[in-house]
This record gives structure tokens, sequence and C-alpha cells, in this order.
């Protein structure tokens, strides 16, 4: 179990948001951090910890003119921390080659695989072919309905009719090296960890990160119960860099198992 760095990208700028509050209409979403320095500033501080594997995820639609801002700041962070980051959002096979020439170790996808509502195999399939089952995360970011979690997609706005169940984490074990779940209900809220989330996370066959919630050292401490010790996790709005109290230096020396 580990500490995973972000840098979430939105129109242009570094920032933290509150998840569920993401629309493409407007390019809105709810800040609780705009930050004054770039992604490069975050690139360099994650290599001087020797934080890899942490993850860019650029928050606004791919062909919007924000999309492209988005890009040009994860540019920045992928010069400074080459092989060091993964980077997801708006990924397809047409241009996750740019992002990998970019420097990103890995790219994450979620909506090109879980198309309208559904889980494309074929659209995996050309994923694992374009980049290499070894160079690809899935994102299965998550939303509660009843007493269970759906995969979510376009920006955390849309449900899919894919449950979130051990089920679908061995499944789609066998065609990526990583997960990265984000449970979007409790994300950017600080206010504690989506048990249920961790608790299914213990059973991944591959490396998964959790992200969503934790706001101290309790919450921390509740993922490794829940999960194993096994569930590697990431903090955002709650870190003293993005405007937190939990401190960033502490945090980053975060290792057990």
């Amino acid at each position: 179990m580990r500490f995973r760095p972000c840098i979430d990208i939105h129109n242009g700028c570094v920032k933290q948001i509150v998840g569920g509050s993401l629309r493409d209409s407007g390019s809105f979403a709810e800040e609780n951090f705009v930050s004054e320095q770039d992604a490069g500033f975050y690139g360099r501080l994650y290599r001087s910890k020797g934080l890899t594997g942490g993850h860019i995820i650029l928050l606004n639609p791919a062909g919007s003119p924000e999309y492209e801002a988005d890009c040009r700041q994860a540019a920045l962070a992928l010069k400074e921390f080459p092989s060091g980051l993964q980077i997801g959002g708006g990924i397809c096979p047409d241009n996750a080659g740019r992002f990998l020439d970019m420097g990103a170790s890995q790219v994450i996808v979620t909506s090109y695989v879980f198309k309208g509502g559904r889980f494309d195999r074929d659209a995996l399939r050309r994923m694992v072919k374009a980049v290499g089952r070894e160079k690809l995360v899935l994102d299965l970011s998550c939303r509660r309905q009843g007493n269970k979690y759906y995969i979510v997609t376009d920006r955390w706005q849309k449900f899919t009719e894919v449950e979130l169940d051990e089920k679908a984490l061995d499944r789609l074990s066998k065609s990526c090296a990583e997960f990265l779940i984000h449970a979007v209900d409790v994300e950017g809220k600080a206010s504690g960890i989506e048990a249920a989330v961790a608790k299914l996370m213990k059973d991944s066959p591959i490396p998964a990160t959790y992200a969503g919630g934790i706001s101290s050292f309790d919450d921390i401490e509740e993922l490794r119960s829940l999960g194993g010790g096994k569930v590697d996790f990431t903090v955002g709005s709650a870190l003293d860099i993005f405007g937190g109290s939990l401190p960033f230096d502490k945090i980053a020396g975060y290792t057990e198992g």
C-alpha cells in the first residue's frame, strides 16, 4: 500500500474539484482549489520525492479548446517527470501514442471502453492493440445506485449498466496493468472514504489505486484495513499543497506492506 500523487487539470489549470459537479456545459466544476502553480511544478515535486505511478487527469472533453489547454499543462508535468506519471481523460487508440510520446508511463481509459453505457469488448481489444496491456490502466470510477456501484463515464456524468463487482474486476484485469477507481460520490469532499468500494478493491487481481474522500490518517488506516494493505491511494483536496491540512511531506513517505 502506497501513496500515488495526482494532478487534476481543468480549463487549463491545476485544480481540485468536487468530482460529481463536473458539467461539460459551460466547462463547469465546483472548485475546492485552483493552483497558482502550473502542472510542471507538481511534476518536479513528485519527481523529487520519487513518487512514481501517480496520475494526471484531463477533466475537459476531448476536442474542446479547454482540452487542448489541459494537454499543454500535462506536457509540462510529463517533461518534468518523464515515465513517472500516468495520464487519463479523452484517451483512445488514435491519440494514446501522443501521450506516451509526451512521457506518460501509461494511459488511463474509461469512456472509450464503456460506450453508450455498455462494456465494448472490441473497443478494449483495440485499446490493448494500440498500446499493449502493460501500458493500459482502466479507470473504473463508480457511483452508487441503490446498494450497488456502477461504472460512470464522460467525466463521471453518465452511468453505465456495468456493475463494479468482483467479476468485473477479474474479467477486466486480463486486459490491463492496473485499475484506478474514483469513488465519485465522495470525490473532492474530504468526507471520508467509500468503505464498500475500498473493500471491493481488496480482491483486485492486479494493482489498484483508490481515490475519493480521504481527509485524515484515520481514513488511510481504514483503507488499509478494508483493502488488506494491498490498495494504493491518492489524496487530493485534503493535502496542504492543494489547500488542505494534511502535510504532503508526511503523506509522500507513506508506504506499507
